[in-house]
């Protein structure tokens, strides 16, 4: 059972394709490694900055 609405479009209106943003998940699994690796080791500089 279908039911009928009033909503159309003009014949010429089309959407925007809208590129991919920037995303983690379109990472390798080596690209993701080393982002996680340069993570870590600036939050073991900043815990050994602050301790010294």
């Amino acid at each position: 059972m279908s039911q009928p609405h009033a909503h159309t479009h003009a014949p010429a209106h089309r959407a925007v394709a809208v590129e991919p943003g920037w995303s983690l998940l379109r990472l390798s699994a080596g690209q993701r490694l080393a982002i996680a690796g340069a993570i870590a080791g600036l939050v073991w500089a900043a815990t050994l900055l602050v301790i010294w």
